[in-house]
């Protein structure tokens, strides 16, 4: 059973949650212990309900609680979204602009609070989760600047005879309700990749955060409760997973954005009949490295690409292709890059990995590379678990059914393999059933044609890793790593819909 904490008395201590500026008046209600207890948000205010606590990946200790909703506050959102649906439809986009950019300017006050937080529920070291904070930022930014477009087309329909008295606009409205599942790996800018959008052209929404890393989503909300939003918008609930089917089954949903496991993601899709699904998966990244490209860059990019945050990004390097007359020098590099990186405490700045988000996560990557070379793998650098920590791991000649190989790994190792020709590492890429992102390094622009032409993934990174995102650009997957596109414009054509209005001129 979950740990339960009580409510404290006034005045007590504050344990490791850092001060709140004075200006806002929402605080976690501590504990006497000081654990920091984390209420829930239904419809802008905090609720409180049985605290699960949230533990530290690195040590173990605990971070704080997530205080978690409960069916019977489930149904009470759901019905606060379909009360308040006009209210939002009436706000003017200066409301909604007013609205991300409150959020946007709390979370520039607070940018080192959040990266703490970040740091402590996720085991990210904390120059990583500082970057991952400057992308909510950038997130936020571009919901601002959106909120405000043009969201009316005027559309030509008397090329019809039978139309040359008409007039015809097209009027993105909103979708309607949402409800947001966000992963661990990026517990905040995977949820500004949701609420941004959702806050810029107005559709109601729950988030339900990972389990695993509720307390920044519900530190989030602090900002969300001072952007003077309708009562009943928006909702924070920590609840637990087995809640998920029936939020997603409810009739008032008319959206579901899902981030995670290829498992649960393609269940919700199908059990969603009659919703938008927008679903955003796993994947297992390739890069290909042409004999032109400069080799130290390289390097230095795919070892960033396959071990930040010890690889739990659904676009880690994962496939490494070197085509042959460069390969041994290549590899040489990888190894020695791989090699130098610092294992440690997240909150050290010097640390360059940290452990993995728990210890069935680490013991499930060692089976895995275990697997590998019990099939024939090679070993070249890393391969031994310690507790939650698994170190940078490379490996070589896996054959292509291993689930390091073919699956996703979600964790710091990646595969080398060699090729002759680009067509040959374009098909072993293409070798997949996912889908997001790959990455060439080649200075040859016939080269970044057939790359950008043939591989078949939802992007093409040229000479970077498929690790890059630009937090603008439309992300998202093909074949079974998802449905759908994130970044801010992008995740607005999907959260509204056209809206025609066709008038005819009465003489």
């Amino acid at each position: 059973m979950p740990r339960q904490f009580a409510t404290p008395k006034s005045g007590a201590a504050t344990g490791r949650h850092l001060p709140l500026p004075t200006r806002f008046c929402y605080a976690p209600v501590m504990t006497t212990d000081s654990a920091t207890i984390y209420p829930f948000w239904l419809s802008g205010q905090q609720r409180h309900g049985p605290a699960v606590p949230v533990q530290n990946p690195y040590d173990g200790s605990l971070v704080g609680a997530a205080c978690q909703a409960q069916s019977e506050e489930l149904s009470e959102a759901l019905a606060a979204m379909r009360q308040c649906a006009d209210r939002l439809m009436e706000r003017t986009p200066a409301d909604r602009k007013a609205a991300c950019q409150c959020v946007l300017t709390g979370l520039q006050a607070r940018r080192e609070e959040f990266a703490q937080i970040i740091c402590l529920e996720s085991g990210k070291p904390i120059t990583t989760a500082r970057g991952e904070v400057e992308r909510a930022i950038a997130t936020f930014t571009l919901a601002t600047e959106e909120s405000t477009r043009p969201a009316t087309e005027q559309i030509a329909v008397e090329n019809q005879p039978a139309f040359t008295n008409y007039d015809c606009c097209v009027q993105r409205v909103p979708v309607g309700p949402c409800l947001f599942i966000t992963p661990f790996n990026f517990p905040l800018n995977l949820v500004a990749h949701k609420v941004a959008p959702a806050l810029a052209c107005g559709c109601p929404f729950i988030l339900k955060p990972s389990d695993r890393t509720p307390l920044t989503a519900l530190l989030l909300g602090e900002l969300l409760a001072a952007a003077n939003l309708p009562v009943g918008s928006w909702h924070i609930l920590s609840t637990p997973t087995a809640n998920i089917q029936a939020l997603a089954a409810a009739p008032a949903i008319a959206l579901i954005s899902f981030t995670g496991s290829e498992k649960v993601g393609w269940e919700l899709y199908r059990q969603a009949t009659g919703k938008t699904v927008l679903l955003e998966l796993g994947s297992n990244s390739p890069v290909i490295v042409e004999p032109d490209a400069d080799l130290a860059d390289a390097a230095q990019r795919i070892v960033r690409g396959a071990f930040g945050y010890s690889g739990q990004s659904c676009i880690s390097v994962q496939r490494i292709y070197l085509q042959k007359s460069i390969a041994a020098a290549c590899t040489q590099m990888l190894v020695e890059k791989a090699q130098a990186l610092r294992n440690g405490d997240p909150l050290d700045p010097h640390t360059d990995i940290g452990p993995l988000i728990d210890l069935a996560a680490a013991r499930r990557v060692e089976q895995w590379v275990n697997d590998a070379i019990a099939a024939g793998g090679k070993l070249l650098c890393g391969g031994r678990r310690t507790g939650n920590f698994y170190p940078p791991t490379l490996l070589a000649d896996v054959p292509e059914n291993q689930p390091v190989a073919c699956q996703e790994v979600f964790g710091p190792v990646a595969v080398i393999q060699t090729y002759d020709t680009l067509a040959d590492a374009i098909q072993a890429a293409n070798h997949s059933r996912l889908g997001i992102h790959a990455g060439i390094f080649t200075h040859n622009p016939v080269s970044v044609k057939q790359a950008w032409q043939q591989l078949d993934f939802a992007g093409v990174i040229i000479n970077d890793v498929p690790t890059t995102r630009a937090d603008a650009m439309p992300y998202g997957g093909v074949k079974y790593s998802g449905i759908g596109r994130e970044g801010v414009r992008y995740a607005m054509e999907h959260l509204t819909t056209p809206k025609a209005i066709l008038k005819r001129h009465v003489t």
